[in-house]
């Protein structure tokens, strides 16, 4: 059963309106607040919460309710409340629904899931404790040990919303790891994907025939000492573990006709007061697309309509602190792009994750990939850029089971990169085609192609092989 509840309304909810959702847990519940008042929640007599209750998010992004909820969502703009009832306490989904209930019928609006809001009733508290300090403390932990933070999360997509970035954040802050549990039916936002350290972080979903595996690998876990570790096969040996996969994850993995044209890249921009940040993304988008991207945000729902101005504004209030940013695009074309802006001794540099998505009727615009490069080799700083092809959603969303991984399509090295390099290496290379230069002809970026299509893994070995190249390393 979900925890987590969401109120969409045309109106803002005023303070009454918010207090009227509050309350229903009696009056007998207390108020209190977290995160500057960012975060408020009803708590029991000892000050524990039992419902936390984000501030309000204005959506101006048409789409975010049915890519991140799949629930129809009013005409933009509109409010995004949620509501996380803790874990552990039996009435706490029940307490947050009737918040939802209340808070729809007082401002006019409608909740997810819709079951969840059924009731206006005072839900009976009496008697209930939940979880103690510290993992009360962080709204989306649901379990902290001395080696992760779980938490749990029952929704369609998983998003990198307010509640789950503060969770990244506090996980690596205290040195843990955050692992994600689901059941078998969530996907991810790529941004979640993306954002997933290394071990022991991971996604565990809920599987009925092996209990819990990993949405990534399909390893199948186990709960011990602390948190989710990969299961031992009873023939494993030290030098074969013999990992064992959950069936789930191998299953109906046909290919669907569904495709994905991925990249990712890093631009150095030179620090200057009149630098306009996210003009790379948005000449790639429109290369691609043929329009700029829809909205942005510093979490998802992504609620801010595109400005590059504004966006360079909020990663130049936060600096030196890096800043992560969501890009989106529209229904119609499916598009998310991950950016994160960080100011280093070379620069500013940003580095971007970006994909798109195509149905099985719909073809991948390969021909736009050499001038999108072209505009980033000579007007945008790059430095180095890789495009995948890959078998994949249309929408984006990673699933829990096996897609495959992406086929290199091209790799672009930079201006700056190329020069630097000893030598005449960058252009004599070990492949069968000869790389393409992009810009000026005195100095030039360098366009390095691959053949083969979402079907053919062997691009990876010619990648493997210009990269050691490059580096200068022998083939092995």
């Amino acid at each position: 059963m979900t925890k987590d509840v969401v109120t969409l309304t045309k109106k803002m909810p005023d303070p009454l309106s918010v207090i009227a959702g509050l309350l229903s847990g009696g009056p007998d519940k207390l108020v209190g607040a977290e995160g500057e008042g960012a975060v408020v929640q009803l708590c029991d007599e000892q000050g524990r919460p039992l419902v936390s209750v984000e501030a309000p998010v204005l959506v101006q992004v048409r789409g975010e309710a049915q890519r991140l909820l799949g629930a129809v969502e009013p005409e933009v703009p509109y409010w995004w409340t949620e509501a996380r009832a803790t874990t552990g306490v039996e009435e706490g989904e029940r307490l947050a629904g009737t918040f939802a209930a209340r808070l729809a019928t007082v401002v006019g609006g409608t909740a997810w899931p819709p079951q969840a809001a059924r009731s206006l009733a005072v839900v009976e508290t009496d008697g209930i404790s939940v979880a103690p300090q510290p993992a009360a403390a962080q709204p989306a932990v649901d379990v902290l040990t001395d080696k992760v933070a779980v938490v749990i999360q029952d929704r369609p997509v998983v998003a990198m919303t307010a509640w789950l970035a503060d969770a990244f954040k506090a996980a690596a802050n205290a040195q843990l790891g955050l692992q994600i549990v689901t059941p078998a039916g969530t996907r991810l936002s790529p941004a979640v994907r993306a954002a997933l350290p290394g071990w022991p972080s991971r996604w565990v979903v809920q599987d009925a025939e092996v209990g819990y595996y990993d949405g990534l690998s399909g390893a199948v876990l186990e709960w011990n000492n602390g948190l989710f570790v990969t299961a031992t096969s009873p023939e494993a040996t030290p030098d074969d573990p013999r990992t064992p996969v959950a069936e789930s994850f191998t299953r109906d993995v046909a290919d669907t006709g569904e495709r994905q044209l991925a990249i990712s890249y890093r631009a150095i921009h030179p620090a200057d007061d009149r630098l306009v940040l996210g003009g790379a993304l948005e000449a790639v988008w429109r290369e691609i697309t043929g329009e700029p991207p829809a909205g942005w945000g510093t979490e998802e729902p992504a609620n801010l309509p595109w400005s590059l101005r504004q966006l360079t504004d909020v990663a130049h209030e936060r600096s030196p602190e890096p800043t992560w940013l969501v890009v989106v695009g529209t229904p119609e074309r499916p598009g998310l792009a991950t950016v994160r802006i960080t100011r280093t001794t070379g620069g500013i540099e940003e580095d971007v994750t970006l994909a798109f998505g195509y149905g099985p009727g719909e073809q991948v615009p390969t021909d736009a990939v050499p001038r999108a490069a072209e505009i980033l080799a000579t007007r945008h700083d790059l430095q180095s850029m890789l495009v995948q092809i890959r078998r994949a959603r249309r929408d984006l969303s990673v699933p829990p089971r096996f897609e495959g991984p992406g086929v290199p399509f091209a790799f672009v090295l930079g201006a700056e990169e190329v020069r630097e390099m000893p030598g005449d290496r960058a252009r004599r290379t070990p492949l069968a085609q000869a790389p393409r230069e992009l810009g000026p002809r005195t100095r030039p970026a360098l366009y390095y192609p691959f053949p083969g299509d979402a079907s053919d893994l062997s691009g990876w070995q010619d990648f493997e092989k210009l990269m050691r190249h490059l580096k200068g390393e022998q083939a092995a």
